[in-house]
């Protein structure tokens, strides 16, 4: 605890010499607000890491077996979480997580009345020299001791080494990924088990309430849920594409004429001009109803699916032997052997098999537009968005050396799958793009402009960001 209470006050020095007293947070520079900002996060994880161990100490000091002298109940309160919750300001879960947190990572006493080390030795230090918080912590360490028995001591400590080093930086949601695919490497054997308790779980109820609205409520195991995800994203990002193109043609015509500003505006894809400021779940509750007129066989036959597929993953040796685990695009959850032959037989699906034989895919300065076969396989290297993660669907392939100002070539390692938005921030803002390796294994990497680091330190970005990889 003294190294964390040490580095929290060394965070919140650096932070007041940002931000004095006196100062307002409106004055500072952007380059004083990211580091403020970066203060901040690293104090808020620290402090986290303190609570932990007082949490830990204040449920050691509170057993039942103490009685009346238990440390919460002394206090008025019923057990030591609900007087956590109270004092920390937080519910008595948080205050229960933060209980498991510390005391899986502060050293154990036996007994025989000698010490342990801790359960989790590596969490406990990613804690306390702040890299990860309490709440990525509590995820890492659940799910170590959910396959504990089964993984065994060694892969156990190798998997908690990498998810403490590839968790520092992440996001929750991002964290939770790759904890999925770190329990499968850890427990293949369970990946199918959790899958059939899934399937039993999907569920879709149907029914309409007093005002006459109809309510959906459903959730899907990664297999049956895939498709559902793909087609539904696949409408939207099509709906979006096409509000995009309809804007920037209205705003051609009305630099040509004054006149055209007034104009009604053009319906998109069957739609009144209304449907323009319908929202991502309005559009996605659009895309549901569309999808089941198309099957109830209405006069819409050419669904919007803006050319969306479903991508299985997997290695050679699991097609031929149903052995291993293998991955849906846009779905964090793997899945096992005998669920992706299964899916690889289906006409609707893309298997993408790794280690065979594959179409030759370069195409040199031939053609400027990459082909459908090229991003299907930087999808392989990429897993989505570069930058941001964002699901195949919403990239389109960029070129690293630019086709006119560099002479760049339509090669896969000229291209990258980027987002709307993080292709802008690539094009307009000066970061480069580094490309390391070849296949699915090659790392790319995003190279800040010196406003932003004067060191220009790489950020590593695409698949390898977010796969466990033991």
């Amino acid at each position: 605890m003294t190294s964390a209470l040490s580095f929290l006050a060394e965070a919140i020095d650096v932070a007041r010499g940002i931000l004095p007293d006196g100062r307002d947070i409106a004055s500072l520079t952007p380059a004083e607000l990211l580091a403020l900002n970066e203060q901040i996060g690293r104090g808020k994880r620290l402090a986290e890491s303190v609570q932990a161990l007082v949490a830990s100490e204040i449920q050691r000091q509170s057993t039942p077996e103490l009685g009346p002298d238990s440390l919460a109940k002394v206090q008025g309160f019923r057990n030591p979480t609900q007087f956590i919750a109270a004092t920390m300001g937080t519910t008595t879960g948080d205050a229960a997580r933060l209980v498991k947190v510390g005391e899986a990572t502060t050293p154990r006493t036996l007994l025989s009345g000698d010490k342990a080390p801790a359960r989790h030795p590596q969490v406990g230090q990613g804690l306390s020299d702040g890299r990860i918080g309490a709440q990525a912590a509590s995820a890492i360490i659940a799910m170590l001791d959910r396959v504990a028995i089964r993984a065994g001591a060694e892969k156990v400590d190798q998997a908690e080494k990498l998810l403490v080093e590839q968790a520092a930086g992440l996001p929750l949601d991002a964290l939770s990924k790759l904890i999925l695919r770190a329990e499968a490497w850890l427990d293949p054997d369970g990946v199918e088990p959790r899958e059939a308790d899934l399937a039993a779980e999907t569920a879709l109820t149907v029914r309409q309430d007093r005002t006459g609205m109809i309510i959906v409520n459903g959730k899907f195991d990664p297999v049956s849920g895939a498709p559902v995800k793909a087609a539904i994203e696949g409408y939207v990002t099509a709906r979006l594409r096409a509000r995009r193109d309809a804007e920037a043609a209205r705003d051609a015509e009305a630099a040509r004429t004054t006149s055209a500003a007034d104009a009604p505006a053009t319906p998109l894809l069957g739609e009144t001009p209304d449907a323009e400021r319908r929202t991502i779940p309005q559009m996605q509750a659009d895309a549901l109803v569309s999808i089941c007129e198309h099957a109830l066989g209405c006069g819409e036959k050419d669904l919007p699916l803006n050319g969306v597929t479903v991508v299985v993953r997997m290695d050679l040796e699991t097609l031929r032997e149903g052995t291993g685990t293998a991955e849906i695009d846009g779905i964090d959850a793997p899945i096992s052997a005998s669920a992706a032959r299964k899916l690889a037989s289906s006409a609707s699906i893309i298997p993408a098999v790794l280690g065979g034989d594959s179409e030759i895919l370069d195409w040199g300065r031939e053609r400027r537009l990459y082909s459908k076969s090229q991003k299907l396989a930087l999808g392989e290297r990429d897993g989505g968005c570069a930058g941001c993660a964002l699901p195949p669907q919403f990239t389109k392939v960029h070129h690293i050396r630019w086709w006119s100002r560099d002479v760049g070539p339509t090669d896969l390692d000229n291209g990258v799958l980027l987002c709307e938005s993080c292709h802008h921030r690539v094009h307009d803002n000066g970061w480069d793009i580094q490309v390391e390796g070849t296949g699915r294994r090659a790392k790319v990497r995003f190279i800040p402009p010196t406003y932003i680091d004067p060191a220009r330190t790489p950020r590593l970005g695409g698949r390898a960001r977010y796969d466990f990889a033991a």
